[in-house]
């Protein structure tokens, strides 16, 4: 039999302007949209690390972000 010691899971995920509206408010937008991903890892008690986060030139957030997986054990990954 196995099972599942630990898990991770990595992403990048991109928080993309919306086209409908101006390149200012968009940006904003995007800001808020990528505080609500982290306030909602925070309330889900999800842990992560954010490996990396670059805001593009058009104001869009692309980020490189490690984190737990349902609810296996994380070990040594976020170290």
């Amino acid at each position: 039999m196995k099972r599942i010691q630990s898990a991770c899971l990595n992403q990048t995920i991109h928080f993309q302007l919306k086209d409908h509206i101006g390149q200012a408010a968009a940006a904003n937008h995007v800001k808020g949209e990528y505080e609500n991903y982290k306030r909602q890892l925070e309330r889900s008690h999800t842990k992560y690390k954010i490996l990396e986060e670059n805001t593009q030139n058009d104001g869009s957030i692309i980020i490189k972000i490690k984190k737990q997986l349902n609810t296996y054990d994380v070990g040594a990954y976020l170290d």
